[in-house]
């Protein structure tokens, strides 16, 4: 069927490709890719409005797909060009993790989907009137929510398909969004028999701060300081994702010391991010001594952070082509003992757990979910390997000389709540050990580009000569111009995939950018999880996602 479609362009410098696809075709194409090519992973869909920058010009909007096959080596982006009249065939029968990407692209775009089984809001609240990322929306037009909403409209049909006709044996709670165990403001509705969870419905979008829409109005370096707010427990990594698939459109490559300081600052905040979620899931089962024990080393992590950067949590350190500064004097050091501290909470929280029959009965057969499962739904990073499934960007995909570095790819059997903390601590282990080849092996030289018309000068040119004056200026008020095109990478952040696909139009302000959260495929997942558990256990398999309410909802 794809010898029908016209290639286009090459999609990146890999074998990655991208087609255009009649909408009509869409789906048949995407079937046939799945069943024929096992092309399973489906990566993210997204939409762009074209109506200032029409490609081509009779159609308006895109849809976009994009699909990875079993190696999770071979990136394919199948896009269809519509008007706002036309229907898109859902492909939710064929992917799991469609569904929420789907009813996202409705919401922000009002593109509709045949056959969708609760085309509703997501991130916006029901009250929403219009699609905040169409071009002609007013970025500063505020609408406010004045009712609840109940969802019923989502509970009732579930119920009924488990045989509920009459709810007046079950009793319905909220989790959330007002309680400390939703690891932010996320609401779980549970419908209850007993203790026993027979039906679950999530709302996000609490935190929804626009994210996407900020981008469109903003340079590419003005956007680093809104990527530390996706995931605030490791910003860094955010940073380092949105900086690197700009500097692939450009063209370039970091310095080797540049690269080697993302290493081991990206490590770092993997280490950081897994500290929080470790220790507020075993708060969450009670075991407030661990929470201290790995908690308290995040404290030495984020005073290096402040040291280096200059802040503690939202770090804005990376630039694109580079970063703001060097390391400094000293830094090894400290780093050596925020590593050490980081060591020994580890050491002294599994010395507790490990074999402990309390922690093993609490999280061991508990929020279980397959290998095929999770990638049906679009899971990545630790919570996909805890399943069984070996794919790690990094070395799927190397950057950044990860596939020098002698480092384990950490997997589970089960995809429990168990396998999913254990693996994270391994994690910690494996990041300590690339951090520590890194400083071993970290090249001299420049830690940025040297191209003025990508990168700031430093503040002594800016200060004492008219060139660096200019270059400042140029940068500041107009951006770094990225040339025209379509363009989606990725990196292994804390919480799995995390990439940017971005359209450029060639100015310094990108036109679209869109962000692919790892969270919010997990978060989609969570509701079929907990049904049929406990709602003790159903806390802890929120907990063990590693839900962050920055990059789910955005």
């Amino acid at each position: 069927m794809l010898s029908q479609c016209e290639k286009k362009i090459e999609f990146s410098k890999t074998k990655n490709s991208r087609y255009i696809v009649k909408l009509k075709d869409i789906k048949r194409a995407i079937k046939f890719l799945k069943q024929e090519k096992n092309y399973n992973f489906l990566v993210d869909i997204t939409a762009v409005d074209y109506l200032d920058f029409c490609e081509p010009k009779q159609k308006r909007f895109a849809i976009i797909y994009l699909l990875k096959d079993d190696s999770f080596d071979n990136l394919l982006v199948l896009k269809a060009y519509l008007n706002e009249d036309e229907i898109i065939d859902s492909i939710t029968d064929l992917y799991e993790g469609a569904n929420w990407s789907e009813r996202e692209v409705w919401d922000q775009y009002g593109l509709k989907f045949k056959n969708h089984p609760n085309l509703k809001r997501i991130l916006n609240h029901k009250e929403f009137v219009g699609h905040p990322l169409r071009k002609d929306y007013p970025m500063t037009k505020g609408q406010l929510c004045t009712k609840t909403d109940d969802l019923m409209d989502e509970m009732t049909p579930k119920l009924k398909a488990k045989g509920y006709e009459n709810h007046d044996d079950l009793m319905f709670l909220n989790l959330g969004p007002a309680h400390p165990a939703s690891h932010g403001t996320i609401r779980t509705f549970v419908a209850l028999e007993g203790e026993t969870i027979v039906g679950a419905v999530n709302e996000i979008g609490y935190l929804h701060r626009g994210f996407e829409k900020s981008c469109e109005n903003h340079t590419y370096n003005q956007i680093i300081p809104y990527t530390d707010r996706l995931n605030y427990c490791s910003a860094i990594l955010n940073n380092i994702a949105f900086a690197h698939t700009v500097e692939q459109m450009l063209g370039v490559e970091l310095p080797d010391r540049g690269q080697f300081i993302r290493v081991i600052i990206g490590e770092l905040s993997r280490i950081i991010d897994h500290l929080v979620c470790l220790a507020a899931n075993l708060v969450d089962m009670g075991a407030l001594t661990n929470y201290w024990y790995l908690y308290n080393p995040r404290e030495t992590a984020y005073q290096l952070l402040s040291k280096l950067t200059g802040a503690r949590l939202t770090n804005s350190y990376m630039r694109i082509g580079g970063m703001t500064h060097d390391l400094y004097d000293g830094f090894e050091d400290d780093l050596k003992e925020c590593i050490k501290d980081v060591e020994k909470g580890m050491h002294d929280t599994l010395s507790l757990i490990e074999h402990n029959r309390i922690f093993q009965d609490r999280a061991q057969n508990i929020g279980i979910v397959t290998g095929d499962e999770a990638i049906n739904r679009g899971w990545s990073g630790p919570n996909l390997r805890a399943s069984g499934v070996n794919y790690d960007v990094r070395v799927n995909h190397p950057y950044y000389h990860y596939d020098t570095f002698d480092f384990d790819v950490v997997v589970g059997s089960q995809g429990d709540v168990y396998d999913r903390m254990m693996v994270r601590f391994e994690e910690i282990r494996q990041s300590i050990k690339i951090i520590d080849q890194a400083m071993k092996t970290l090249p001299g030289g420049s830690y940025s580009v040297a191209d003025h018309s990508i990168t700031f000068p430093l503040k002594k040119n800016v200060y004492s000569n008219i060139e660096g004056l200019m270059n400042q200026f140029k940068l500041v008020s107009e951006g770094v111009k990225v040339p025209n095109q379509e363009f989606y990478s990725s990196i292994e952040a804390a919480n799995g995939e995390l990439g940017f696909y971005i359209v450029s139009d060639g100015s310094g302000t990108p036109y679209r950018v869109k962000v692919r959260p790892p969270c919010f495929f997990s978060m989609a997942t969570l509701s079929a999880m907990v049904e049929g558990e406990m709602i003790a256990d159903a806390v802890l398999s929120l907990g063990s996602l590693n839900i962050i309410a920055g990059e789910l909802d955005r």
